[in-house]
C-alpha cells in the first residue's frame, strides 16, 4: 500500500469511529400505564437479511419497547426524533427502517428513540398505534433533562404506515386520545418536526395503500374516522415543519399521497420540502443503492442541519 492510501484509510477508520460514538437504551413505552396488557416476549422477530445487514420483521408487539440512541454529549445538537417503521400496519422492517436509521441520526447528534407500535391485529387497530405514537413523543419530552434534548426540539420520523403515524402524529393536536388512560396526557405530543419516508397519508381508496388502511381501520365506512385518518385532510397552520421524501414509480404507496401532503402544507402556509425521486421504488429505508433516490439520506442531513437539529458529519 502507498502512504497516501495509508493516510487515507486512517482518517476514514477515524472517521467511522467518531461516528461510532452512540450509546442505546431500551425503554418500556407504557412503564406503569394501565392502558396497555401484554407482555415485552409476546412480539415476534423473524430473522431476515439484506447482504451483511439485518433486516428483521417485528410483529405482535403487544407492549411497545422503543430503543433511545443518544449522541455522543460532545456532539448533541439537543434534538430528537421518534423513528417509527413501516411495514403496513401489520409488522414492522425494525432494522431498515428502525435501528439503522436510529443509529444514523445518533451519529449527527440527534438522539433517536426507534419506536414500535401495536399494529397487525383487530385489537391493535386505531387508536393504538397513534396512542404508541404519541406516548413516544410525550415521553421524550417529559424526559428531556435525563436524556440531554430539549423538549421544543422532539421531531418524528417514519416510513411507509410508519409515515402514516407520523403525519397522523404532526397533524393532531396533540391532546389526549379518547378512551386513553395515558399518565403523562398533560404533555403536549404534537412534534416540532416531521420526516415522512414514502409514506402513506390519505385512507382514501383511490389513492390509500389498502392494507394499511384494513390493518388500521378495518372495514369501516366511518366518515369521521376516515378524514380524521386522512393526514393531509387534517393539516393546520401548526403543522410542523416537514420534509418529504417519495419516488414517482413508488407502486405500493402512490406519490400522489406525498403529493396531496406537500399541498395541504402550502395552503396552510407550513415550511415543506418535498423531494421525488424517478426511480426507487419502495421500501428501500438508507439501503437505496442505485439512481438518484440512493442520495436522499444526505438530502436529510442537509434538511437537519438547515433547520439547525443535526450536525455535520466529520
Amino acid at each position: 500500500m502507498t502512504a497516501k492510501f495509508l493516510t487515507l484509510l486512517t482518517l476514514g477508520l477515524t472517521a467511522r469511529a467518531a461516528l461510532a460514538e452512540v450509546t442505546s437504551q431500551e425503554i418500556r413505552l407504557w412503564d406503569g400505564a394501565a392502558s396497555v396488557a401484554g407482555s415485552i416476549e409476546d412480539a415476534v422477530y423473524d430473522g431476515r437479511s439484506e447482504g451483511q445487514r439485518p433486516d428483521r420483521w417485528l410483529h405482535g408487539v403487544t407492549d411497545p419497547v422503543a430503543t433511545l440512541y443518544r449522541p455522543d454529549d460532545s456532539n448533541a445538537t439537543g434534538a430528537a426524533v421518534v423513528v417509527f417503521p413501516g411495514g403496513g400496519y401489520s409488522g414492522q422492517a425494525i432494522d431498515k427502517e428502525g435501528h439503522f436509521v436510529g443509529r444514523w441520526l445518533a451519529e449527527r447528534g440527534v438522539a433517536a428513540l426507534v419506536t414500535p407500535y401495536r399494529c397487525g391485529a383487530p385489537q391493535r387497530r386505531h387508536p393504538a398505534p397513534l396512542a404508541d405514537a404519541q406516548r413516544a413523543v410525550r415521553l421524550l419530552r417529559d424526559r428531556a433533562s435525563d436524556f440531554g434534548i430539549q423538549a421544543d426540539r422532539v421531531g418524528v420520523m417514519g416510513f411507509s404506515a410508519g409515515g402514516h403515524l407520523a403525519a397522523t402524529t404532526a397533524t393532531h393536536d396533540g391532546a389526549p386520545l379518547a378512551g386513553v388512560d395515558d399518565p403523562l396526557a398533560s404533555v403536549s405530543a404534537r412534534p416540532d418536526f416531521a420526516i415522512l419516508v414514502y409514506p402513506v397519508i390519505s385512507m382514501r381508496w383511490e389513492v390509500s395503500h389498502g392494507g394499511s388502511r384494513r390493518n388500521l381501520l378495518g372495514d369501516t365506512d366511518d366518515e369521521q374516522l376516515i378524514a380524521g385518518m386522512c393526514a393531509d385532510e387534517q393539516v393546520d397552520p401548526q403543522t410542523p415543519p416537514t420534509l418529504l421524501i417519495h419516488s414517482v414509480d413508488d407502486q405500493s404507496v402512490p406519490v400522489a399521497n406525498a403529493v396531496r401532503f406537500f399541498e395541504a402544507c402550502r395552503r396552510h402556509n407550513v415550511p415543506v420540502e418535498m423531494h421525488l425521486y424517478q426511480t426507487g421504488g419502495h421500501g428501500y429505508g438508507m439501503w437505496a443503492n442505485e439512481g438518484s433516490v440512493a442520495q436522499w439520506p444526505t438530502v436529510l442531513e442537509g434538511w437537519l442541519r438547515a433547520n439547525g437539529f443535526a450536525k455535520p458529519s466529520p
